[in-house]
């Protein structure tokens, strides 16, 4: 199989994005303010960098940081982000958001229940060849929607309608040991969808296993509470 990453598509896609720049008068990316935090290199140091900006969020001291048009114009020619997201589709958990970051700070992938198909992992994968990120972060939700599809469609036993039976299907098998379970059933089995996930990624791609026994990258799972906007890590 041909070598489609080291630069290809990226090297394609940021010369397009910097050709468009100059045809518009954009502002070339040596024009725009450089970035001041400390390069996230290690996945301590982005985990710590994630956690510092929700806190922020929460206490309602975001930055908003590399948010504005020179951002845009830096990030154009290349993007070297410093996390991987693995989000539920749920328009109320956008990372960039919960994270106080910016553009080019996070490569996001978001569907709903963060269930790791094929798809997702060929990504997850082309972003740590790609970009060397240290960390991937699988982020469940409160009340998620897709989790408490599956357990109203395993408790009526009844199907999920169109295409909604493949997410269902897909997280049957961890939801439905949970309903037996002491405590909140759906928060439960959120947690539990976390942890399955994120074990899927190693347990899948022996890419991602190598460089995580290497040192080089670390794989969480993390919960956030709609009610008060805090990421918390679940193990």
């Amino acid at each position: 199989m041909p070598d489609l990453s080291r630069r290809s598509l990226l090297l394609t896609g940021g010369a397009a994005a910097l050709g468009a720049g100059l045809l518009t008068g954009a502002a070339p990316a040596s024009a725009s303010r450089p970035r001041t935090e400390e390069p996230a290199v290690t996945p301590a140091a982005a985990l710590a960098r994630l956690l510092a900006g929700n806190q922020r969020f929460v206490s309602g001291h975001a930055r908003h940081p590399h948010q504005t048009l020179a951002d845009l114009h830096e990030v154009a020619a290349g993007q070297h982000p410093f996390a991987i997201t693995i989000g539920c589709a749920d328009s109320r958990v956008s990372p960039e958001f919960l994270f106080d970051q910016g553009l080019g700070d996070l490569f996001d992938n978001r569907v709903a229940g963060n269930i790791v198909d094929d798809l997702l992992l060929g990504s997850i994968e082309f972003a740590v060849e790609e970009f060397g990120s240290p960390l991937v972060v699988v982020l469940g939700h409160e009340r998620c929607g897709a989790v408490t599809a599956t357990i109203d469609a395993i408790e009526s036993g009844t199907g999920a309608p169109g295409h909604i039976g493949t997410i269902v299907d897909a997280l049957r098998p961890i939801v439905e040991p949970e309903l037996s379970r002491p405590g909140d059933v759906v928060d439960n089995a959120v947690r539990a969808n976390i942890r399955a996930q994120a074990a899927e990624l190693t347990a899948r791609s022996e890419l991602l296993a190598g460089h995580v026994r290497a040192g080089e990258l670390r794989i969480v799972g993390a919960r956030y509470d709609l009610d008060t906007g805090r990421v918390a890590l679940v193990r």
